[in-house]
C-alpha cells in the first residue's frame, strides 16, 4: 500500500478549555486557530508545525502513559521555562540511551507529554 499520510494531531481530553489553552500557550507558545462550541468543547491549536486538539471531558483524568511527544530544537530552555512557571514535571531531564535529550511533563488534567530533541 502506497498511501501518504499527512499531519496527525494528538486529542487531548482537558477538565477546563480556558486553564487548558493557558497552559500550553504560556509552557509552548500555542495559539488557538479553531475553537467550537458556547461553551467551547473543542479547540485547535497550533505553533510551529506542531498541532495540539483540545476536547472539553468533564470528570477526565489524564491517564498514566505519555499522550503525546512533541520534538523541539532546544530542549533545555523549555525545560527550565517549565521549572520557572512551576509545570509539573514528571521526569526529569536526561540524555537518554536511544539517542534524545528528553523530560516529561503533566498539563493540569494529567495528560503526560514527552519533549525531546535528539543529541
Amino acid at each position: 500500500m502506497n498511501v501518504r499520510l499527512g499531519r496527525v494531531a494528538a486529542e487531548i481530553g482537558v477538565t477546563d478549555m480556558a486553564r487548558a489553552v493557558a497552559f500550553y500557550r504560556d509552557v509552548f507558545g500555542f495559539e488557538v486557530v479553531f475553537a467550537n462550541g458556547n461553551p467551547v468543547l473543542f479547540t485547535i491549536l497550533e505553533k510551529d508545525d506542531a498541532e495540539l486538539h483540545l476536547m472539553l471531558a468533564p470528570g477526565y483524568r489524564g491517564p498514566d502513559f505519555n499522550v503525546a511527544h512533541i520534538y523541539v530544537d532546544d530542549v533545555d530552555a523549555l525545560y527550565q521555562r517549565c521549572l520557572g512557571i512551576g509545570a509539573v514535571i514528571v521526569r526529569a531531564i536526561a540524555d537518554k540511551d536511544y539517542g534524545m535529550r528528553a523530560f516529561v511533563l503533566a498539563d493540569p488534567d494529567g495528560n503526560r507529554i514527552d519533549i525531546g530533541q535528539p543529541d
